[in-house]
Protein backbone atom coordinates (compact mmCIF):
# COMPACT_ATOMS: atom_id res chain seq x y z
CA UNK A 1 0.00 0.00 0.00
CA UNK A 2 1.31 3.51 -0.93
CA UNK A 3 0.08 6.73 -0.61
CA UNK A 4 -0.40 8.92 -3.21
CA UNK A 5 -2.85 11.44 -3.24
CA UNK A 6 -3.64 13.69 -0.01
CA UNK A 7 -6.38 16.81 0.13
CA UNK A 8 -6.56 19.48 1.84
CA UNK A 9 -9.86 21.81 1.30
CA UNK A 10 -9.10 25.64 0.03
CA UNK A 11 -11.77 28.49 -0.47
CA UNK A 12 -10.30 29.64 -3.64
CA UNK A 13 -8.31 26.92 -6.00
CA UNK A 14 -7.13 29.70 -8.20
CA UNK A 15 -5.76 31.17 -5.29
CA UNK A 16 -4.21 28.35 -3.82
CA UNK A 17 -2.39 27.43 -6.95
CA UNK A 18 -0.41 30.50 -6.66
CA UNK A 19 -0.19 29.98 -2.88
CA UNK A 20 1.20 26.74 -3.14
CA UNK A 21 3.58 26.84 -6.23
CA UNK A 22 4.64 30.41 -5.79
CA UNK A 23 4.88 31.00 -2.48
CA UNK A 24 5.84 27.49 -1.16
CA UNK A 25 7.43 26.50 -4.29
CA UNK A 26 5.53 23.24 -5.29
CA UNK A 27 4.47 22.54 -8.84
CA UNK A 28 1.30 21.80 -10.71
CA UNK A 29 1.29 18.09 -11.01
CA UNK A 30 -2.43 17.49 -12.08
CA UNK A 31 -5.45 20.23 -13.40
CA UNK A 32 -8.45 18.47 -14.82
CA UNK A 33 -11.76 20.37 -14.99
CA UNK A 34 -14.98 18.35 -15.80
CA UNK A 35 -18.18 21.00 -16.07
CA UNK A 36 -17.95 22.83 -12.49
CA UNK A 37 -15.18 20.57 -11.22
CA UNK A 38 -11.63 20.71 -10.93
CA UNK A 39 -8.87 18.21 -9.78
CA UNK A 40 -5.87 19.64 -9.51
CA UNK A 41 -2.73 18.49 -7.27
CA UNK A 42 0.76 19.97 -6.52
CA UNK A 43 3.82 18.42 -5.59
CA UNK A 44 6.79 18.66 -3.97
CA UNK A 45 9.41 20.34 -6.55
CA UNK A 46 11.93 18.23 -4.58
CA UNK A 47 9.93 14.79 -5.37
CA UNK A 48 7.73 15.51 -8.54
CA UNK A 49 6.97 12.16 -8.64
CA UNK A 50 5.69 11.93 -4.93
CA UNK A 51 2.56 12.42 -3.07
CA UNK A 52 0.00 14.89 -4.58
CA UNK A 53 -1.68 17.48 -2.14
CA UNK A 54 -4.90 17.90 -3.70
CA UNK A 55 -6.04 21.51 -3.59
CA UNK A 56 -9.79 20.35 -3.33
CA UNK A 57 -12.36 22.66 -3.39
CA UNK A 58 -14.28 23.36 0.14
CA UNK A 59 -18.12 23.32 -0.93
CA UNK A 60 -19.43 21.09 1.72
CA UNK A 61 -20.89 23.01 4.58
CA UNK A 62 -19.31 20.05 7.11
CA UNK A 63 -15.96 20.53 5.66
CA UNK A 64 -16.14 24.15 5.55
CA UNK A 65 -17.35 24.26 9.15
CA UNK A 66 -14.07 21.71 10.53
CA UNK A 67 -11.73 24.15 8.39
CA UNK A 68 -13.10 26.85 10.24
CA UNK A 69 -12.95 25.42 13.27
CA UNK A 70 -9.28 24.32 13.04
CA UNK A 71 -8.22 27.95 11.97
CA UNK A 72 -9.56 29.19 14.88
CA UNK A 73 -8.23 26.95 17.12
CA UNK A 74 -4.73 27.43 15.59
CA UNK A 75 -4.82 24.14 14.21
CA UNK A 76 -2.36 23.35 11.20
CA UNK A 77 -4.50 21.51 8.70
CA UNK A 78 -1.02 19.70 6.89
CA UNK A 79 2.41 19.73 7.68
CA UNK A 80 5.70 19.89 5.38
CA UNK A 81 8.90 18.86 6.00
CA UNK A 82 12.05 21.16 5.60
CA UNK A 83 15.84 21.54 6.11
CA UNK A 84 16.15 24.52 7.75
CA UNK A 85 12.87 26.79 9.18
CA UNK A 86 15.05 29.84 9.26
CA UNK A 87 15.72 29.76 5.92
CA UNK A 88 11.94 28.62 4.43
CA UNK A 89 10.76 31.11 6.67
CA UNK A 90 13.16 34.14 5.38
CA UNK A 91 12.48 32.73 1.71
CA UNK A 92 8.32 32.05 2.02
CA UNK A 93 8.21 35.77 3.61
CA UNK A 94 10.31 37.04 1.59
CA UNK A 95 7.38 36.09 -1.52
CA UNK A 96 4.48 37.05 1.05
CA UNK A 97 4.11 34.30 3.01
CA UNK A 98 2.28 35.64 6.55
CA UNK A 99 3.40 33.51 9.85
CA UNK A 100 1.05 32.91 12.43
CA UNK A 101 3.91 31.61 14.33
CA UNK A 102 7.74 32.50 13.98
CA UNK A 103 10.46 29.71 14.12
CA UNK A 104 10.20 28.37 17.43
CA UNK A 105 12.25 25.63 18.70
CA UNK A 106 10.42 22.79 20.62
CA UNK A 107 10.70 19.24 21.77
CA UNK A 108 12.55 17.15 19.12
CA UNK A 109 12.10 20.03 16.11
CA UNK A 110 11.53 23.39 15.09
CA UNK A 111 8.08 24.72 13.83
CA UNK A 112 6.79 27.81 12.64
CA UNK A 113 3.33 28.33 11.21
CA UNK A 114 1.81 30.25 8.09
CA UNK A 115 -1.08 31.15 6.57
CA UNK A 116 -1.97 29.38 3.25
CA UNK A 117 -4.89 32.52 2.24
CA UNK A 118 -7.33 29.72 1.89
CA UNK A 119 -8.39 29.03 5.17
CA UNK A 120 -5.63 26.90 6.09
CA UNK A 121 -2.66 27.00 8.56
CA UNK A 122 0.83 25.15 7.36
CA UNK A 123 2.97 23.98 9.76
CA UNK A 124 6.65 23.64 8.60
CA UNK A 125 9.11 21.54 10.60
CA UNK A 126 12.76 20.55 10.88
CA UNK A 127 13.42 17.39 12.86
CA UNK A 128 16.55 17.89 14.81
CA UNK A 129 19.41 15.73 13.65
CA UNK A 130 20.42 13.16 16.11
CA UNK A 131 24.28 12.92 16.03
Amino acid sequence: MKLKVTSIDVDDQEKALRFYTDVLGFVKKTDVTNGPYRWLTVVSAEEPDGVELQLAPNDNPAAAAYQQAMFGQGQPAAMFYVDDVQQEHDRTSAAGAEFTMPPTKVTGSTIATLNDTCGNLIQITALDRRQ
